[in-house]
């Protein structure tokens, strides 16, 4: 048996629990997955809350208020946000401040927020989904192959393309027209 020889099928294989965990948190990590997991949270609350009832012996109080619609929109609303967040994750700062809103509006309409549990896990998930920012990738994780740096054809290592130098000029590609380095300065041009 050499060092070329293959292993034996199945003999170094990993669990597939243990491979759905791994995938599960590279996914998680790229992602407001928290900040989504509070927001859904706190829907639950405010949306249960005005249809529940609540049995004390042979004694039932109905909890049903007239802004049970009311809350129970504002509780799909951000059950939704939050789901959003894990699929979606450039919404991240609407579906942050609209969790937070949502959340503010919930006090008046959905008995409290939920009797505030509802109303502090929205909150403190809209804020984490507004401070969430992706993160940058680590020194080893850069391929060798990858996009950053590639051999030209006579064997040179090109400069990777960035948006700096999009332009030729070194300068952000700016559309705007109000960039300092054109002589905009926030002006633009009739002609």
């Amino acid at each position: 048996m050499s060092a070329e020889t293959p292993a034996a099928p199945g003999q170094n294989d990993e669990h597939y629990l243990q491979v759905f965990r791994r995938n599960f948190r590279t996914w998680r990590g790229d992602r407001p997955f928290w900040a989504g997991l509070y927001i859904v949270f706190g829907g639950f609350p405010i949306a249960y809350f005005p249809y529940a009832h609540l049995h004390l012996g042979h004694l039932t109080l109905a909890m049903s208020t007239t802004a049970g619609a009311g809350s129970l929109i504002i509780g799909v609303l951000l059950v939704v946000l939050g789901i959003s967040l894990w699929f979606q994750k450039h919404v991240r700062t609407f579906a942050g401040v609209a969790a937070i809103l949502l959340a503010l509006v919930s006090i008046p309409v959905a008995n409290l927020g939920g009797f505030l549990i509802g109303f502090l896990f929205s909150l403190l998930g809209g804020a984490m989904a507004v401070s969430w920012v992706p993160g940058e990738p680590e020194e080893g994780y850069a391929a060798s192959g990858s996009l950053a740096k590639q051999d030209t054809p006579d064997g040179s290592a090109a400069e990777p393309i960035g948006y700096e130098a999009a332009d030729g000029a070194g300068d952000p590609n700016d559309l705007s027209g109000t960039s300092p380095s054109n002589g905009a300065n926030g002006r633009r041009s009739a002609g």
